[in-house]
């Protein structure tokens, strides 16, 4: 028996990459798209020729973020970015990072958000914790806020309006 021919076609319809706009029924805020993936790298250089040079990619400049601690890449995809993430200052969250991953990896998932500030309180009230007391300006200009990978099944997730 052959599994794939006995997928459902709603099935198939979710799976794509068309950009969906989800939330909980009598919500006031809703879940967007996939804003980026960002990877903590040892050696921004390296990185940044490796997806220009080597992949073929379209990469943008090195932006420093100093109220982040982090210098920042963007490269461009069809459907969503990577984020490249190189430590800015020692107290910079990417250096702890670094430290204890010293090849670099995945740091968080950045989905949008219609209402960023209803989502915030909304998941407050789910017992989700926030990174910082207030929303930040993040790379693109927009605010942002991180929820406690403890209660995101371990994985660091940026919200950001869209």
């Amino acid at each position: 028996m052959c599994v794939r021919h006995t997928c459902s076609p709603m099935l198939r319809a979710i799976s794509n990459s068309t950009p969906l706009c989800q939330g909980i029924p009598g919500s006031v805020w809703k879940l967007g798209r996939l804003n980026h993936i960002a990877i903590a790298v040892p050696d921004m250089e390296k990185a940044t020729a490796l997806y220009r040079d080597v992949l073929g990619a379209q990469v943008s400049d090195k932006v420093p973020l100093p109220e982040h601690g982090v210098y920042t890449v963007f490269v461009e995809l069809g459907n969503t970015k990577l984020e490249l993430l190189h430590p800015l200052g020692e107290k910079s969250p990417i250096a702890g990072f670094l430290q204890k991953n010293k090849s670099g990896g995945m740091h968080h998932i950045c989905i949008e958000v219609d209402d960023i500030n209803a989502a915030i309180v909304d998941l407050k009230a789910r017992n989700i914790r926030t990174l910082s007391a207030k929303t930040r300006i993040g790379a693109h200009g927009k605010p942002v806020m991180f929820l406690h990978p403890k209660d995101c099944d371990g994985v660091l997730v940026e919200l950001e309006q869209a």
